[in-house]
């Protein structure tokens, strides 16, 4: 029985850990981070890649997951997502034949179910959320109304990161140098056009 009662409460040591290390509120460990890849450009766009990964030594992210949202600076909208889904539709009545997956200019984001059909997935995603420490969660989106290029394409601001239980702030989003990809075969590179990078920091358990 005593040995049952220690387990417990190494257990809860463990779980809880994420709220009171001072590693957490570093802003080198005890992160969130999110890389926005923009990959491609469409008529009226990007194609952009989305990164989410949980530097959090000892702390996860369970159910009901992680979300995410961001605040548009002209008046971009979501056309499509694969391996996420926007929250809220908005106010999309300007669209008569192709209706985007969110007109909102504040938009939220969650990731998919392990149960979504296979080509709506995309690698790292449909976990409902869930991010283990070091684990990663990927979406793709292809973003209309923006800039379609290097010079007009504009960064998101006002990133928000939440988890049940948990509080983060999140910094400024900073345009970086772009992302280097290695095919498998690791003869070929390619890189993003673009890459924003934004960091959350953990602040308290709520």
């Amino acid at each position: 029985m005593e040995s049952l009662f220690s387990a417990m409460i190494v257990l809860l040591l463990v779980t809880f850990s994420c709220f009171t290390s001072s590693e957490a509120l570093s802003s080198n460990n005890g992160n969130i981070t999110i890389k926005w890849d923009v990959m491609s450009w469409s008529p009226d766009g990007y194609v952009a890649m989305v990164l989410v990964t949980n530097h959090q030594k000892q702390c996860s992210i369970g159910p009901p997951g992680w979300k995410m949202s961001w605040t548009w600076t002209k008046k971009e909208m979501i056309w499509s997502m694969t391996g996420a889904q926007a929250t809220e539709q908005g106010d999309c009545s300007m669209f008569k034949k192709f209706i985007p997956e969110s007109c909102a200019g504040k938009p939220t984001v969650v990731d998919l179910l392990p149960e979504t059909p296979y080509n709506l997935q995309i690698t790292n995603c449909c976990k409902g959320g869930v991010l283990t420490p070091g684990g990663k969660s990927s979406f793709q989106l292809t973003v209309g109304n923006a800039g379609t290029s290097n010079k007009t394409a504009r960064i998101p601001v006002n990133f928000m990161f939440t988890a049940p239980k948990q509080q983060y702030i999140c910094g400024p989003t900073k345009n970086v140098r772009p992302t280097r990809f290695i095919y498998a075969d690791s003869n070929r590179t390619t890189q993003a056009m673009m890459t924003w990078n934004v960091t959350c920091i953990f602040h308290k358990a709520t």
